[in-house]
């Protein structure tokens, strides 16, 4: 009987045990990057910086201009990330600037940025901390669906090829997708931005599902180009709105015409 208990016990707590988050050092995650090998983790929690902008590929990308130009260093992902309801409680880099936020005599004129070969999913996920991926170019499909930055998301001048899905993602810091080209469907899907969401210059190369999106702070949509169509259906201004310059198929456009043609 004593033996029974001891088993029902056992299955009661055993859902408890494999929904619990492992820890798992960041450093670890490298190594695999560093190693070429797939990357897949589901419920853990990413301890320390992931730091992709000092992999051992690293090179210098060259370019004409002078000894007082910046320096750029790319580093590659070769391999698939994934990462499911991960926790990231450090920064997650695939951009740094190591001038950005410090009060120097002078600059290094150096910068570290990160592309990708393979698919790249961050699904339901939360970054607690920076997550930065400016200049960063995705050459696989790219998914943030589900997810929570509780702090800057930086994607300016990023570079997609394929799909970006960002549908039910939740920024509760700046969401910065300026200059950013989306050569297919960008999915916002039920996005929640809290803080501005700047999409100034971007392009939407085969249109933007934003249906049923909240933008509770500052939406700037300046210079914005749309090809094909913009799906705002149910989609909530609450904050401040810039669609000055706004394009849709090369003609201008209010954000009271996108909502209509939406309906």
């Amino acid at each position: 009987m004593k033996k029974q208990v001891h088993l029902l016990l056992a299955l009661l707590f055993l859902p408890l045990l494999t929904i619990a988050q492992t820890k798992v050092d960041a450093s670890e995650i490298i190594a695999k990057i560093n190693r070429g090998e797939a990357v897949n983790y589901k419920n853990a929690e990413i301890t320390g910086n992931l730091d992709l902008t000092k992999l051992s590929n690293m090179k210098l990308k060259k370019e004409k201009g002078n000894d007082n130009s910046t320096k750029e260093y790319i580093s590659t992902v070769t391999a698939p990330v994934t990462f499911e309801k991960c926790t990231f409680n450090g920064s997650v880099l695939g951009y740094f600037n190591p001038d950005n936020g410090v009060n120097v005599v002078k600059s290094s004129n150096e910068v570290y940025n990160t592309n990708f070969e393979k698919d790249v999913r961050f699904e339901n996920c939360t970054f607690e901390d920076d997550a930065a991926f400016k200049y960063s170019e995705f050459k696989g499909k790219v998914s943030f669906a589900g997810s929570r930055f509780e702090e800057e998301a930086l994607f300016k001048y990023a570079k997609f090829k394929e799909t970006a899905d960002f549908s039910k993602t939740e920024f509760e810091d700046d969401a910065n997708f300026k200059y950013v080209t989306f050569p297919t469907v960008a999915n916002f899907k039920n996005a929640q931005f809290n803080e501005e969401a700047n999409f100034k210059y971007a392009k939407f190369q085969k249109g933007a599902d934003m249906q049923q999106a909240t933008f509770n702070g500052n939406a700037d949509f300046k210079y914005t180009q749309f090809s094909e169509s913009a799906n705002l259906k149910g989609a909530s201004f609450k904050g401040s709105t810039d669609f000055k310059f706004t394009k849709l198929n090369n003609r201008s456009v209010t954000l009271s015409a996108l909502q209509e043609r939406s309906k």
